[in-house]
């Protein structure tokens, strides 16, 4: 299961970026005091100066990446603020070398294990795992130069597992708390599929059922008098064969587009039924079946909220493919209560967390939403 909280759930990802950042704030606080209770043992004051100033550097990383706007969060963010936390305790170290007495009173496996447990909600649990035993590894590195003149006598074992302890329990925490919140979202959503599956093949027969009676309306309107006429005449004249040929070429057409319709042009009829919206689907090349799970529920929220007959009067989608690259433009003619920029930014971000990088625009007739994606 390698997969994040964010990628699982991007709503649960926006919402637990204050998370990062009260865990930064925490981190640094941390640092502070600790380095403040054991000052008597610093020798380089710039060097535990410059320790607080990377343990603040790895605060800021960790609560900037995980900002909806820079979603979605990649295991380098990870490394990167796993590895300012751990040159905070090695600067740590150097400012007290040989003259750290005590254990508990060092802050960096504190700091580490605070800043992994933090940004929990965007990493794996195989990669939080990772980042702990490697973080405790140089810990346990640093353990063995102090041992010599430390005061504890106990052996050098029992040494590192005392260090090593604050970041091994907070980096197993922070895996379970991903392994068990990914597994319980999966599951929710397998539920929620199901029924959506089954309210989808509903909708689909019903669209089918309005499509048929459609066509078989057109067919009984214009074919079947057609053909009636054509059979009691005494000849067939060159403007009988002309119309013969249009509604052969209008009934391909009709059952063409009924073949090649995909779940996008199924979307916009359900919207034009059910909500009177005029939604125009452009995808000749068939775009739309290249889009994932996640990024197609992204777009349908977006579209079914935008389809409400207050905010829209009508609803034009364009897709096209330029080599491995793929665009979508959504525009809409607003209603008599369009929607806010705020508004439309909420959906932008949840875009922007599975991997569709998107840009909204806003005038007083018109509002556009631009997604751009690599087709896997």
């Amino acid at each position: 299961m390698r997969l994040t909280q964010q990628e699982a759930d991007p709503i649960g990802g926006i919402t637990a970026a204050p998370i990062v950042t009260i865990g930064a704030v925490v981190a640094v606080g941390t640092a502070i005091v600790l380095t403040w209770l054991h000052w008597g043992e610093v020798g380089s004051p710039f060097a535990a100066v410059f320790a607080i100033a990377l343990v603040a550097a790895a605060g800021i990383a960790a609560a900037f990446s995980a900002t909806p706007a820079r979603a979605p969060f990649t295991t380098d963010r990870l490394w990167l603020v796993v590895s300012f936390a751990v040159a905070a305790a090695i600067a740590e170290y150097v400012s007290t070398i040989g003259a750290d007495k005590y254990l508990y009173d060092n802050f960096g496996p504190a700091v580490i294990g605070l800043l992994i447990l933090s940004v929990a909600p965007y990493c794996t649990w195989v990669s939080l795992v990772m980042a702990g035993m490697l973080a405790s590894t140089v810990l346990s590195i640093l353990v063995i130069g102090t041992s010599t003149y430390m005061a504890a006598l106990a052996p050098i074992g029992a040494l590192i597992a005392v260090n090593s302890a604050p970041t091994l329990a907070m980096s197993a925490a922070a895996a379970a708390y991903s392994y068990s919140i990914v597994g319980e979202t999966l599951a929710w959503q397998r539920e929620a599929n199901r029924a959506a599956l089954q309210r989808d093949t509903e909708l689909r027969a019903g669209i089918a059922r309005s499509v048929q009676q459609s066509r078989v309306s057109v067919l009984g309107r214009e074919v079947l008098p057609f053909l009636a006429g054509v059979m009691t005449a005494d000849r067939i004249s060159v403007a009988d064969a002309d119309r013969a040929r249009e509604l052969a070429e209008a009934l391909r057409h009709a059952l063409k587009a009924g073949i090649e319709s995909t779940w996008l042009d199924d979307l916009a009829a359900n919207v034009q039924q059910s909500r009177g919206v005029e939604t125009v689907v452009v995808d000749p090349a068939g775009a739309a079946a290249d889009l994932g799970g996640d990024q197609r529920s992204a777009l349908t929220a977006l579209i079914s909220w935008l389809g409400d007959a207050a905010r829209s009067t009508a609803i034009r989608i364009v897709l096209a493919r330029d080599g491995e690259l793929r665009k979508i433009t959504l525009t809409t003619q607003t209603g008599g209560a369009p929607p806010s920029r705020r508004e439309l930014e909420r959906f932008v971000v949840v875009a922007r967390a599975v991997a569709l990088r998107a840009e909204s625009t806003q005038t007083r007739e018109n509002v556009t939403v631009e997604f751009s994606y690599v087709a896997e």
